[in-house]
């Protein structure tokens, strides 16, 4: 599909309940790709922590929107000389028919523009192969650093035993 006429735009906090929800149905829905209920039990993020990512300066929640909901998100914070990016979402409906490929793209343009940027960062849950070879894909590499899962994150419990989180990269 062409998504050039999609355009990212900054979220306001009173975008904080539809994105928490939009990432939620992403990661812990029961349908759609990116959907980690198979390992992973608990919601991904609440409301209140969209509040306070949105109240950060250095930070910028960026959505598409479309009639009835939002159709993707994604987290850009500027942490040292580069971006750290999160959340990345799209609606299950949407997925598979290129517009995270879109978002992300955009997402990068706009941290290169406005934060200065030259790397990109991420972490992953290990297990996820196919979104890891989705971020490979588009020009991620693994570094090999991997970390326990934070359950002090609160982002969920995971189902299985030993999961972990990688820290992915991409440098321009």
């Amino acid at each position: 599909m062409d998504y050039s006429h999609c355009y990212l735009e900054k979220a306001g906090y009173d975008q904080a309940q539809a994105i928490s929800d939009l990432v939620n149905l992403t990661y812990r829905g029961e349908t759609g790709w990116t959907k980690e209920t198979q390992i992973i039990q608990g919601d991904r993020t609440s409301r209140q922590e969209i509040e306070v990512v949105l109240s950060k300066s250095d930070a910028h929640f960026l959505v598409v929107s479309y009639p009835q909901a939002l159709a993707a998100c994604i987290y850009v914070a500027k942490k040292q000389a580069h971006a750290y990016i999160g959340f990345f979402s799209v609606h299950p409906s949407l997925q598979g028919k290129g517009l995270g490929k879109h978002v992300l793209e955009q997402a990068e343009t706009f941290a290169q523009k406005n934060m200065g940027v030259q790397k990109f960062v991420m972490f992953v849950v290990s297990q996820r192969t196919e979104l890891i070879a989705f971020y490979e894909r588009r020009g991620y590499l693994r570094t090999g650093r991997i970390e326990a899962y934070p359950l002090n994150l609160g982002i969920g419990i995971p189902k299985i035993a030993g999961l972990t989180i990688e820290y992915l990269e991409k440098i321009i």
